[in-house]
């Protein structure tokens, strides 16, 4: 054992406690690269929870000397992972909600690779195939509830947040969970965590022991925004598209906290759906809510949707700010709402069938240097295709700030150059100029350096 190190043999909890021989030695068998990588580097992601590094590539170097292999037993599987961070265990024994969440990552790891991909059931190249694979990839790890009444918000927001704006994710998940409501968040520390810490104590109140804290990750940004420890149902989806999909078919309602880019993000790809012309009669509550301190930078954000997108989708969501209380009382009548509609259209109430997501949004972006490049970002575009162009320029600069691949890119090639016309790139260089004044790019780091660079 290393210093800060433990290697051990864990037995399953929580899910998938056998294995195939070919699904053992597809994963495991150290030819098998690419897959065998993925799985090491989620699984030190989910080992390595409490960190307060999120820069993925110092993560993995750091730890470079973790292993973890498949013990195949007549009784079933154990895991034995080699030189792991300390702070997994206590007393020598993984803590039971890590190990959890660590047989969580075998168990969508293993399901994707065998049951998803390079399976002609599912059309991953084509929208109703890429929705019909992430129905199944849920349904798998048992997060689709066809019984529970609908009632999960999903909360986004960033990881580099103040201590103030994290008190008040707290509070908004507080009242949450007095009225019940579940949480779904991108499972991270910051304005993924606070909501659901705050609505443990909601739901303790009500004497619910049943509250779910379901996080949802994908390989390339666990390792920046490991699983906080209240999650008890993590996912791990195989890219970013299908992670948002993920959110905004299971969701009921969004509630946006402060954050970066990242949530940026979030923002367009659920804004450009909404503007879907066959999604216009759909009631999705949408409500963007911080602490006093806050209002200027989601007042920024509104002027950039405005700038960008037009007024039509300003209209999609409402600002609250510094009313934890105000938040969930209207996400509490949005979602009865939604209810009512599902009911009326036949629709789940586990799964959101009626949303239409077309493939702008689905096809995984690997964000190269040369695909941020030739990104679109012009006035003139359609404004569904515009949101997703931002989308994807923003998931570009996630990349280049947190992502492993994408640090090392921009360290050999240089910043993303970002192309469009000049009001448009006026407009998203005071966001993204807001967002660096506001330390709000990475929690690590003295002076942050932009990954990319605006060219009119």
């Amino acid at each position: 054992m290393n210093a800060g190190r433990i290697s051990a043999c864990v037995s399953p909890e929580g899910s998938l406690e056998v294995l195939s021989q070919s699904e053992a030695s597809k994963l495991f068998d150290h030819t098998q690269k690419s897959a065998y990588e993925l799985f090491r580097r989620c699984s030190l992601a989910v080992l390595n929870c409490g960190s307060s590094v999120d820069n993925a590539k110092l993560v993995f170097e750091e730890f470079s000397d973790f292993d973890i292999r498949v013990i195949q037993r007549d009784g079933g599987i154990q895991l034995e992972v080699i030189n792991a961070p300390s702070d997994a265990f206590v007393d020598g024994e993984m803590i039971k909600g890590i190990k959890e969440h660590l047989f969580a990552v075998l168990r969508d790891i293993v399901f994707v690779s065998s049951e998803i991909n390079n399976n002609p059931k599912f059309n991953l190249h084509a929208s109703a195939g890429i929705t019909n694979a992430i129905f199944h990839i849920l349904r798998n790890a048992r997060i689709l509830k066809p019984q529970a009444h609908p009632n999960l918000v999903v909360c986004w927001g960033g990881h580099a947040i103040s201590r103030e704006e994290y008190e008040y994710t707290k509070e908004v998940g507080y009242e949450l969970g007095l009225r019940d409501m579940n949480v779904c968040t991108g499972c991270g520390p910051g304005a993924m965590k606070g909501p659901m810490k705050g609505a443990t104590i909601g739901h303790a109140k009500q004497r619910n022991a049943s509250g779910r804290y379901i996080g949802i990750s994908e390989p390339g940004i666990i390792a920046a925004e490991a699983p906080n420890p209240i999650v008890n149902d993590l996912v791990i989806m195989p890219d970013i598209e299908k992670r948002l999909e993920a959110f905004i078919r299971l969701g009921h309602a969004v509630a946006v906290f402060p954050g970066g880019v990242g949530t940026a993000e979030e923002i367009l790809y659920l804004l450009g759906v909404l503007l879907h012309p066959q999604n216009k009669e759909i009631p999705y509550p949408l409500i963007f809510t911080g602490p006093g301190a806050s209002e200027a930078y989601f007042s920024q954000i509104h002027q950039f949707i405005g700038a960008t997108l037009g007024p039509h989708a300003q209209q999609r969501y409402r600002i609250i700010i510094d009313e934890p209380s105000t938040v969930a009382r209207e996400i509490n009548k949005g979602v009865a709402q939604v209810r009512r509609y599902r009911e009326t259209k036949c629709d789940a109430g586990y799964y959101n069938w009626q949303l239409k997501v077309e493939e702008p949004f689905q096809i995984p972006f690997n964000p190269t240097h040369q695909k941020m490049n030739k990104l679109e970002l012009f006035l003139n575009l359609d404004k569904h295709q515009l949101a997703a162009n931002l989308r994807k320029t923003f998931s570009g600069i996630v990349a280049g700030n947190v992502k492993a691949e994408g640090i090392r890119a921009i360290e050999q090639y240089g910043p993303f150059k970002i192309h469009g016309d000049t009001a448009l790139l006026k407009s998203l260089d005071d966001l993204l100029a807001a967002f660096v004044d506001q330390g709000r790019m990475k929690l690590t780091g003295d002076q942050y350096v932009p990954c990319y660079r605006l060219v009119a």
